[in-house]
């Protein structure tokens, strides 16, 4: 297997725009080749997508859903740019799919900057607990650190949860790619998912 260096990462995030991440990701399955590590970022719709990102967002849809039985509700905010796309097919069915994930994976937070940094740190401080009889060494123990950080963030980040119907596919990868064939910046901007008896914050 190819060795992936941070130059390779940088420069295939100059010519997509996709996240670090991805950018690592798509060279390690691509081994390092650079033209495959674009192409599967395009089939993803990462490429591109990150470009938009600082793009305003001033339309949009508030979307909603009801869960079978009526016993869990949710309202999603997703924004983009421009009314045109708002108001297509293919929008409002994105509104719909997020609205539908959140009623069934409960996330906590839209994205990893609004989980409080407390947290994390009890979080870290749990997995740094559990690791204190294996000996590590100081960097491994922050690498797999890391790596629990990671499940943590998919299990309670909306944009980081695998999504219901395909979970190959995050959330996030979903509105990226929706982004990625609209040429806008798609935002999930906020949801409130309540039960019945509880009060909606």
């Amino acid at each position: 297997m190819a060795t992936i260096t941070a130059d390779q990462v940088k420069q295939l995030r100059d010519k997509t725009g996709a996240g670090m991440m991805e950018c690592k990701g798509a060279l390690t399955e691509a081994n390092g080749n650079m033209d495959e590590a674009v192409t599967l970022l395009r089939k993803r719709g990462l490429a591109q997508a990150a470009k938009r990102a600082g793009r305003t967002t001033a339309q949009g849809m508030i979307g909603s859903y009801i869960h079978m039985g009526g016993k869990i509700g949710v309202l999603v905010e997703v924004n983009c740019e421009s009314d045109f796309v708002a108001r297509t097919d293919d929008f409002s069915g994105l509104v719909k799919e997020v609205a539908m994930h959140i009623a069934a994976a409960d996330p906590k937070w839209v994205r990893r900057e609004e989980v409080p940094a407390e947290a994390v740190e009890k979080e870290k401080a749990i997995y740094r607990a559990q690791m204190e009889k294996e000996n590590k060494p100081a960097h491994v123990i922050d690498k797999i650190i890391d790596g629990k950080l990671g499940s943590f963030y998919s299990q309670f980040v909306l944009l980081d949860q695998p999504s219901i119907r395909d979970t190959a596919v995050t959330i996030g990868q979903l509105v990226a790619q929706a982004s990625a064939k609209t040429g806008e910046n798609i935002q999930v901007a906020r949801f409130v998912r309540f039960r019945v008896g509880e009060t909606a914050e």
